[in-house]
């Protein structure tokens, strides 16, 4: 296995917490759930961010984690890489060009490992249906604790509804203000035909500006409550 460096995460305060929020709620979730599979209604909309960032938060709490750049049409993943670009990549093996330890790439985080989208095939939905997509996934469950699923989106093409049936769970990325509820809706329902659960949505791309003073008062109230509480909890 090869070597490669990632750019340096460049992250405030608060969405270093959300990442954190989004980790522990998916340790909670059971260990029967570790492959998870990641999409969004559209492209943009940062879903590989959001499975960037946790799969790298994971592998800084010694969880062992492989992320699967499973975005065959128009992957963004190799933009995080700094110098030589990865040679071989997940289509490579799904077209019997490469093994497995040849598109596995070994990040600067002991425990985090990358493969990367390859090529872009002219059939990726066939090629995500194929018994060789099969086999990885299972020999990928056997050797992490993790595997992250960074797929296209499914409110564009289908693929995302074909890996969900090797996948315990899925995650729906969605861009704060530029998604219609009813457009999420038919994604959510897509999701939910294929039989694997959704654990939650991720909100992306928040307006702190508008947002901040709402949930600076509102954290500021519960804490007030619950500090009134241990207060009367001692006198008791």
């Amino acid at each position: 296995m090869e070597t490669i460096k990632l750019k340096p995460r460049a992250q405030d305060y608060e969405t270093r917490e959300e990442v954190k929020t989004m980790r522990t709620n998916l340790l909670f979730c059971g260990s029967d759930k570790k492959v998870i599979l990641i999409t969004s209604c559209l492209a943009g909309e940062g879903k590989s961010t959001i499975t960037m960032n946790l799969a790298q938060s994971l592998a800084e709490i010694k969880k062992k984690v492989l992320l699967i750049d499973v975005d065959l049409r128009k992957s963004v993943l190799l933009r995080q890489v700094e110098g030589e670009r990865p040679r071989k990549g997940l289509t490579h093996y799904l077209s019997g060009q490469a093994s497995i330890a040849d598109i596995i790439y070994l990040s600067e985080e002991p425990k985090f490992h990358i493969i990367f989208a390859g090529p872009v095939p002219p059939n990726p939905a066939e090629l995500l249906a194929s018994k060789s997509f099969e086999r990885l996934i299972q020999k990928c469950r056997e050797a992490y604790d993790y595997v992250l699923l960074d797929c296209a989106p499914l409110g564009m093409v289908v693929d995302a509804a074909v890996v969900a049936g090797y996948s315990d769970a899925s995650i729906l990325a969605v861009e704060s203000g530029n998604i219609s509820y009813h457009f999420a809706q038919g994604v959510k329902q897509k999701l939910e035909n294929t039989g694997c659960p959704i654990l939650g949505v991720a909100l992306n791309k928040i307006d702190r500006a508008k947002s901040g003073r709402y949930y600076r008062k509102k954290y500021e109230k519960y804490y007030q409550k619950y500090y009134e509480s241990e207060d009367n909890f001692d006198e008791i």
